[in-house]
Formats: structure tokens, C-alpha cells, sequence
């Protein structure tokens, strides 16, 4: 019988962190739900485990492989996700477990040496490009096509310097809005800023990234090393995907913010730099947009909000490093919630690594 492991039980709990040492896998910290066969004995078989629409930390013990138990985890989670309404799953695996998932439906989207992302519609990622496509004529081969991946937490003057450099160079240019929701402010609001700042900038098409240009706050790397594995394991990975909606769209350079305070983001350039011309893709990096002698970023403005002494001092503080839409965003007050959850933040980063997916 399949049981769902609740938070609460700490038996169950402690067992399945001992089944997934066992078997090579750190727990992941994105977990929305998780679930275990047991034995009569109350011993901890096999466990699987969902966060959002992705299935992670699946482990059988290894007395108990062969027995079909893996197969009753898929079929369980799968209708978890069927309840929650997602029919697109997507999974991360190891290379040596993704014939199991491909017998069970899943097709492969790209692998590298260590990881294999997967979903379980043929042909997902090739219809998706096919909706980014309908939004312009097209790609032209005879002119430079851009693109630029942001999480814009929140959209900022140097995410708008970026998109004015790639503008400028460029016939065309792809922005592409991180869609998970990883920090303070929801994607629909970030979003909203990228397009109204961006709007006057008629070479630029605003698209929320989907599931496939992956979110590095909700990439599972429980199966990998340490979090640098993790983190060049998750920028290969988003490389190969996005060398395949690039040559979709005629995309030919990725443009980026340096990173001199963030080692993940540093990494992450350092791997675009190095595996983007391999796809003929130039990348371009340029350095970082300050103002009043500080670097202009998403952090930094959440930072500024965090020292502020009431909204008034805010507005003041915050307003010389974000555009008017941003600006007119704080000052409504639709930005209540989002600016408490940023008054909120700093708790939650001493406890757990966040990564950045801004670029600049």
C-alpha cells in the first residue's frame, strides 16, 4: 500500500532519508509531496516524491529492486498530478534510469553526462517553439537574432541596460522571463515590468520561459555531488535546451550581465561561454550597469527595500536603480504583499542556498 510521508512523522521521515543515502540521492529541498511503500514491519521500500509538475527523489531499496515497487511510485504520483490538474510532467533522472521512464511513457528532451530531462509528451518542446514562433514572422537568417533569460526579481535598470544593448545590435530580440516562482515577486507581475519597461523598444518580444528554460531554484540536483555539480549539471542542461528553441528561432547570441558577487551566476557564464559556440551560438557578457558607484541588480534593489524605513523612504532609496514601471509598481498598492515578503527574505536565505538566475 502507498502512503503519503507527512511531514510530521518522524520515523517515516528518518527512513526516508536513510533509503535515499542508500541509494545515492541527497533529499531535495523543492518537495511538495512524498510518498512510501512500507512493509508489515513499518520499513520504508520504496518512495517517490513531486514538486509542482516534476517527479524527483524516486528510490527503491536495493533488496527490493525488480519488484515492480518503482513502477507503483510512477503510477501514484502520476495521479497526484493528475488531481493537481497537470497533465505535462516532467522528470530529472540519471542517464542509467532513463530507459525506465522511457518504458513508462516519458520521452527524452536533452541529457547530458550526469542528468536527463524528460517529459512525458512527444514532441512538448518542439510544439512550445512552435507558440514562441507564432509571436513574430519567424526567424531571419539574414539579420542578428537575440536573446536574453532574466528573472527580473524585480525588473531593474540594469535588466533594462541589457535589453537596450541587445536591442541595439540586434534585428530582433528574445526576452525570456524566468517562469518559476522563485523569489518575492510573482511571475505575472514580473512579467508585466519586462514588458511595459521594454515596450518602447520595438525589437524586443517578452515571452515567459515555460518549463523548459529551467528555473536553477527548482532544479534537482539531489542526485549530484555537492551544489556546484549542481549548478554546472543545471547550466548544461539549460544550455542544450536553449540551443534547441534557439535554432527554432534563428538565434545565433545569448547576451548576459558579468557576475563578480555571485559564484553560482559566475559559473553559469563561465559554462555559457564555454559550451554556447559549440552550438554557434556567440555570447555576449557584458559587464555589470552601476549607478551612484553600486551595481545595478534585482538583489540590490530588494536590499535597499529591506533597510527602508517606511514606503516613503523606499520610493526614494529604491528609485534611481529601477524604471518607471517598477517604479510606478512599488507605489501602488497592489505591491503590498510583495513588498513583505521581500521585508521576509533575509530569513530564509541565512537558512538555504538560493540561486540567482539574474543575469545582470
Amino acid at each position: 500500500m502507498i502512503t503519503e510521508i507527512k511531514q510530521n512523522d518522524r520515523y517515516a521521515q528518518q527512513q526516508l532519508d536513510v533509503l535515499l543515502v542508500q541509494e545515492g540521492i541527497r533529499r531535495d529541498r523543492n518537495l511538495d509531496y512524498t510518498c512510501g511503500i512500507f512493509d508489515d514491519s513499518y520499513d520504508l521500500l520504496a518512495t517517490g516524491s513531486c514538486f509542482k509538475n516534476t517527479i524527483r527523489c524516486t528510490a527503491v531499496a536495493a533488496d527490493h529492486q525488480g519488484e515492480g515497487l518503482l513502477n507503483q511510485i510512477m503510477s501514484h504520483l502520476m495521479t497526484v498530478q493528475a488531481e493537481r490538474g497537470n497533465s505535462h510532467v516532467f522528470v530529472y533522472t540519471k542517464p542509467e534510469s532513463s530507459a525506465f521512464f522511457a518504458d513508462i511513457g516519458f520521452y527524452e528532451i536533452v541529457r547530458t553526462d550526469s542528468v536527463v530531462f524528460m517529459e512525458n509528451r512527444r514532441g512538448g518542446l518542439d510544439n512550445w517553439i512552435s507558440e514562441l514562433q507564432a509571436d513574430h514572422q519567424g526567424k531571419d537568417e539574414t539579420h542578428r537574432i537575440s536573446a536574453i533569460v532574466m528573472n527580473a526579481n524585480p525588473f531593474t535598470n540594469g535588466h533594462r541596460y541589457l535589453a537596450e544593448r541587445a536591442a541595439r545590435d540586434s534585428k530582433l530580440v528574445h526576452i525570456f522571463v524566468v517562469s518559476e516562482d522563485a523569489g518575492p515577486v510573482p511571475v505575472d507581475v514580473r512579467s508585466r515590468l519586462v514588458r511595459e519597461g521594454t515596450a518602447d523598444l520595438d525589437n524586443v518580444i517578452c515571452h515567459d520561459s515555460g518549463d523548459y528554460i529551467i528555473s536553477s531554484a527548482t532544479f534537482p540536483g539531489y542526485f549530484l555531488n555537492d551544489e556546484e555539480d549542481a549548478v554546472r549539471a543545471q547550466a548544461e542542461l539549460d544550455i542544450k535546451v536553449f540551443s534547441l528553441i534557439a535554432k527554432q528561432l534563428g538565434i545565433t547570441v545569448r547576451y548576459a550581465g558579468d557576475e563578480p558577487y555571485s559564484s553560482t551566476t559566475a559559473i553559469y557564464n563561465e559554462i555559457m561561454k564555454s559550451h554556447l559556440p559549440e552550438a554557434g551560438i556567440d555570447f555576449r557578457e557584458l559587464p555589470r550597469m552601476e549607478q551612484d558607484g553600486q551595481p545595478v541588480s534585482a538583489s540590490m534593489v530588494r536590499r535597499l527595500i529591506r533597510e527602508s524605513k517606511d514606503h516613503e523612504d523606499m520610493l526614494v532609496r529604491i528609485g534611481s536603480f529601477v524604471p518607471p514601471a517598477t517604479m510606478e509598481y512599488f507605489r501602488s498598492e497592489e505591491s503590498e504583499n510583495v513588498i513583505s515578503a521581500i521585508m521576509r527574505e533575509e530569513a530564509g536565505k541565512k537558512s538555504e542556498p538560493v540561486y540567482d538566475t539574474e543575469r545582470i
